[in-house]
Parts: structure tokens; C-alpha cells; sequence
């Protein structure tokens, strides 16, 4: 009878272990060109949707949802304008921190109405953009007058919305997830809590739209929060560019996907994709609508999203707009009707905004306050949770780590290993002894496989009668110059090379687990320790570990220097590691 090891062998044959680590050769970016994977089955889909949200929710620190503390609205003036009005509103999202936004109703109609939440894009004046190509109130007023509750509401950095800049961060900040895009996904899901609280508003009626950055918020929290039932992401849904701006990424966000896919979500729930042909959406009649509408079809609903194109560049305007209105005219108010832009009042930009003169809540934090707060709620959050399980996935997901279910194709040559996951493209080089034992260890140190082979522990593991397997840490070979580090978002799409560590430690690990029926045993030398603590912490066998971590406290200062891993904080560092390895 073949054994298993002999079939991975065999295997190798079929399935190309590639001669560079495509870890190196493929390094992905805003502007890379990606192609949307095939889903042939629901169910295969549903997972990849699960997976993918909480992906998002973890690259926001938003894995688990922070407490939803009263909102406290606070109105400061409403604009009275014959058919509609305008209040100027404040929402507290966190203790101390304040969104601004504007809320249009229309002044008379019956029962309870649909409430559409409007986040405005990169343009100067934010939502008091009023402009040809684009105007934030021309939407606003039009849908009011259509029977709509807007809510208009800030990006963070913008108008009344200050107590954070729009671009900010650092290692430490990466280390607890605290991000413009974050924030800005938390202000949106607050956003709509407030939209639905409204006593004109009918909560199972509720939809989404803005354009280009708003575009962006608009198919995150449709994502993320089944509550959009009706959405309209304009000109900026792309398999060529996906953001470029510190509020559309975030470390961990595009770990495995892109724009599309997480657009496509959304599905089954009404979509309308709006595009246009002097910007990077140019192409989306022809490949990214019909990538989502692929989606869709699985839950049989292809009906469910429909597109439109305008021969113009990047924009919200008048056409734009009618399109939206039709199709929230027909799903939300369910009239076939095709609602025209009229004219309305253009408002001073001091009329909308609700702070002047620097006023703002006596109890508004500070940017360093915020986020000292952010850093206390995850600690707390993290002390509250009794779920081992839980506590895991969020290490797994903060580290972009999986323990590889499908086959791992190897090449065995004398003493030497080569490791690969089928589909992914790595390579795991090592040493691999006495493989025919039935206990097997794996040992780890930043030196790599030959400079351990002759160690103490290396010795005293294959006296015992054990198995040993021995890697190369990623980049110990001198690659690191083929990894170009220069885009700044490069963690958004990319795992750093501590991230990197603990999944082939992984790979290794679930390969031995794999051939080798007994004990298996975790060894970590020097630096390697640390990486080892946290492969065994997410691994889900039972593992005997030997990691001396040394005066590594689990201090952000510790984690900046040995084991930098965006999210590592926010899933509870390494006392939540500890946790798990006390098993």
C-alpha cells in the first residue's frame, strides 16, 4: 500500500513546486490588474463570503465589534426649505468621539420612509461638495424630495469630523489596528444605526451610495452589514485600482482578494454598479460587472444587479444620480418611475456644518486620546472573552493565517525538503531526518535549517527516536531586496515577514501532522521563538512547544522590534497567544 507521503511525492510530479517564492515574484498593489476567481457552487461561495468579512471586520480592529455606546445626537440647527429640510447633527461613535453629517427629510409623507445613507469622496469640500461633476446636496435635496431620510456624514479629517486627520498612523497604530479606514467603518455602521433610529425611518428599508472613496465605504459596510438592503457603489468598483487613499486601505483589508470580490458580497441583496469610461471603471461592462453578476447568479437572483455606464470622467453627476434615483425608486419605494435632478437652493457651506469657531463637546478627545481609548476597549474586550475559539480566530485572522486543508506538495531529496501549498505558490525549504518515526518535531531558529542541524536540541530530538524537520526562515536565503516594500500600502495586500514565519511554521507543522502518526513537538531557538508561540497558538492539533521568549513582554516596543504584526494587539498580542498554548 502507498503511504500518504509517498502520494505527496508522487504528487509532485503533477503539481509544480515553483522555483522562486511567489511570495517574492508576486507582490500585489492598488494598481495591480486582478482577476476574479471562480465560484462554480453556493456553498463554496458562502465560506469564501464569511471568510472575507471577517477579514474586513479584523483589517478595521473592528474583530469583535466595539460596544455600541449611546449615540447622543446633538442637533444644531435645522434649515427649513418648503419640501424638505436640512439638520445639522452630531453623533457620538465612541465615548469622546463625534461624527458630523446632515440630515435631509422630506417635510410631508405618509408613514414610515426608506433612509439611504450618502458618504461623499475625496472631493475638497467633502459633503458640502457642490459641483458639476459632482454634488453631495444635489443628491441629498433630490432624494428628500423623493421621500428618502438622507444621511450625509464625513469622512474622518473632514468638516465637523476633525478630531482625527484623514491620513494618520505608524507601526504602533498598525500594531491595534487603528486606521482612518477603520474608524471610517465603524462611523459608517454607527451611521446607519443613527439613520435607522430615526422615528420617520423604516429600518428594513434602508440603502447606500456615494462615488469613488464613498463608493469604497459604500461596499465595505454593504459587506459587512446585512442591514443595506439597496446599494449603488459609483465609479469605483475596479479589477485595475482599488483605493490608493489611507480610508480605503488598511493592513490585512486585500490579504487574497480585491474590490470586486468583496463588492460582491452584497449579493443577493439589490446592487446597482455605476461606472464610467474616463477612469479606472472604464472596463466594467466588460469585466468586473460581470464577475459580481456571477455571484449573483449563484443564489439565482442575477436580476438582483444590474450596471450603467456614462461617457464621462470620474464623477456624481446629474446622470449619475438619475440612474440611483431610478433604481432606489423601483426597490425601495417600488415605483417604476424615472425621477428627474431639480433645482434646489444652494445652501452657504457655514449652513451646513453644525461646529463654528472651533466650538466642539466638552468631552471630545484628542487624536491621542481616541486613540488611547481605541488600545483600552480592545483591552477589555480581550479580558471579556472566555471563547478559546474565538480568541484564536482573531490571531489567525490578524496574522492571515490558515492551517493548510489542501495538499501540501513536497520534494524529498536525501536529507532536503521542499515544501509548497497547492494554489498559493510558496516554498519551504529545510531538512528533513528519520522520517519513517512516528513522533515528529519541527524546530525553528532565524539561522535556518544547516546552522541548527548540529544543536543540542536538534541532536537530542533524533536520539529519542523522533522524526526532525528543520526550515528556513522566509528571507533568511537574502530575497528580501525581490520583496520591494516601497508602496505604501504594501500590507494592505501583502503578509509581513513575521506573518510569513508563523504560516510556514504552519505549513511544516500540518505536513508533519500529515506523516506522522504520533507526538508532535514545536521547538523555537532564539528569535524563532516568538513566531513559534504564535504558530502553536492558532495551530489546531495539540502541539508540545519549547519557545524561551526570552524579555520578550509582549509590549508594542517588543512586537515594533522581534514580531511586527499588524492586528497582533487588537487580537489580544501575546498574552492571548499564552492563553492558547496553555492548553
Amino acid at each position: 500500500m502507498r503511504t500518504l507521503l509517498g502520494i505527496l511525492i508522487a504528487t509532485r510530479l503533477l503539481v509544480h513546486i515553483p522555483v522562486e517564492d511567489a511570495r517574492n515574484t508576486r507582490v500585489p498593489d492598488d494598481y495591480t490588474h486582478f482577476v476574479m476567481p471562480s465560484y462554480s457552487k453556493l456553498p463554496e461561495w458562502e465560506a469564501r463570503k464569511a471568510h472575507l468579512r471577517k477579514q474586513i471586520l479584523s483589517a478595521a480592529g473592528l474583530l469583535p465589534m466595539p460596544p455600541r455606546t449611546p449615540l447622543n445626537p446633538k442637533i444644531y440647527g435645522t434649515l427649513d426649505r418648503g419640501s424638505y429640510e436640512i439638520r445639522k447633527v452630531l453623533i457620538e461613535t465612541l465615548p469622546g468621539y463625534y461624527l458630523g453629517g446632515d440630515v435631509y427629510l422630506p417635510t410631508h409623507h405618509e408613514g414610515k420612509i426608506p433612509g439611504v445613507l450618502l458618504a461623499h469622496g475625496h472631493w475638497k469640500y467633502g459633503r458640502l461638495q457642490n459641483e458639476t461633476e459632482y454634488s453631495v446636496p444635489a443628491l441629498a435635496v433630490n432624494l428628500a424630495r423623493q421621500g428618502y431620510a438622507v444621511f450625509a456624514y464625513d469622512m474622518v479629517g473632514y468638516n465637523d469630523t476633525r478630531q482625527t486627520p484623514h491620513s494618520f498612523g505608524g507601526m504602533d497604530e498598525e500594531l491595534w489596528s487603528f486606521s482612518p479606514l477603520g474608524l471610517q467603518l465603524w462611523n459608517s455602521t454607527r451611521a446607519l444605526d443613527y439613520l435607522a433610529s430615526l422615528e420617520q425611518v423604516d429600518a428594513n428599508r434602508l440603502a447606500m451610495t456615494g462615488a469613488s472613496g464613498g463608493s469604497t465605504q459604500t461596499f465595505l459596510l454593504s459587506a459587512v452589514d446585512d442591514r443595506i438592503r439597496v446599494s449603488a457603489p459609483v465609479n469605483m468598483i475596479s479589477a485595475t485600482m482599488q483605493g490608493a487613499d489611507p480610508c480605503e486601505d488598511a493592513p490585512g483589508l486585500r490579504f487574497g482578494t480585491f474590490n470586486v470580490e468583496i463588492a460582491a458580497l452584497m449579493a443577493p441583496r439589490r446592487m446597482l454598479v455605476v461606472s464610467d469610461t474616463q477612469d479606472w471603471t472604464k472596463n466594467t461592462p466588460r469585466e468586473e460587472f460581470p464577475a459580481i453578476h456571477s455571484i449573483y447568479a449563484l443564489y439565482g437572483r442575477p436580476d438582483h444587479v444590474a450596471g450603467v455606464q456614462l461617457d464621462a470622467p470620474h464623477n456624481y453627476n446629474k446622470e449619475s444620480r438619475e440612474a440611483v434615483y431610478a433604481f432606489f425608486a423601483k426597490h425601495l419605494l417600488h415605483r417604476q418611475v424615472t425621477p428627474k435632478d431639480t433645482e434646489f437652493q444652494q445652501e452657504r457651506d457655514e449652513d451646513l456644518v453644525a461646529l463654528k469657531d472651533g466650538q466642539a463637546p466638552v468631552n471630545s478627545l484628542t487624536y491621542q486620546g481616541v486613540f488611547a481609548d481605541w488600545k483600552r476597549m480592545a483591552q477589555r474586550q480581550f479580558e471579556q472573552t472566555t471563547d478559546k475559539g474565538a480568541l484564536r480566530e482573531r490571531l489567525q485572522y490578524a496574522l492571515g493565517s490558515e492551517w493548510p486543508t489542501a495538499a501540501i506538495v513536497s520534494e524529498i531529496v536525501k536529507d532536503g525538503v521542499v515544501l509548497s501549498r497547492v494554489g498559493v505558490g510558496d516554498r519551504v525549504t529545510g531538512l528533513y531526518l528519520n522520517r519513517s518515526a512516528q513522533d515528529a518535531a519541527l524546530v525553528v531558529s532565524p539561522r535556518g535549517a544547516s546552522a541548527v542541524r548540529r544543536s543540542p536540541q536538534v541532536q537530542d530530538l533524533a536520539d529519542s527516536g523522533s522524526a526532525v524537520m528543520m526550515i528556513d526562515p522566509f528571507q533568511s536565503d537574502g530575497s528580501r531586496a525581490q520583496r520591494s516594500r516601497t508602496n505604501r500600502y504594501f500590507l494592505t495586500y501583502n503578509k509581513s515577514d513575521d506573518a510569513i514565519h508563523v504560516q510556514d511554521i504552519l505549513t511544516a507543522m500540518s505536513f508533519l501532522r500529515l506523516n506522522h502518526s504520533g507526538k508532535i513537538s514545536l521547538v523555537g531557538v532564539d528569535e524563532a521563538a516568538v513566531w513559534c508561540e504564535f504558530a502553536a497558538a492558532v495551530a489546531p492539533i495539540e502541539v508540545s512547544l519549547v519557545a524561551n521568549l526570552d524579555n520578550f513582554r509582549g509590549a508594542d516596543e517588543d512586537f515594533k522590534k522581534r514580531f511586527f504584526v499588524p492586528g497582533i494587539q487588537r487580537a489580544g498580542g501575546l498574552a492571548a497567544a499564552r492563553l492558547l498554548t496553555s492548553r
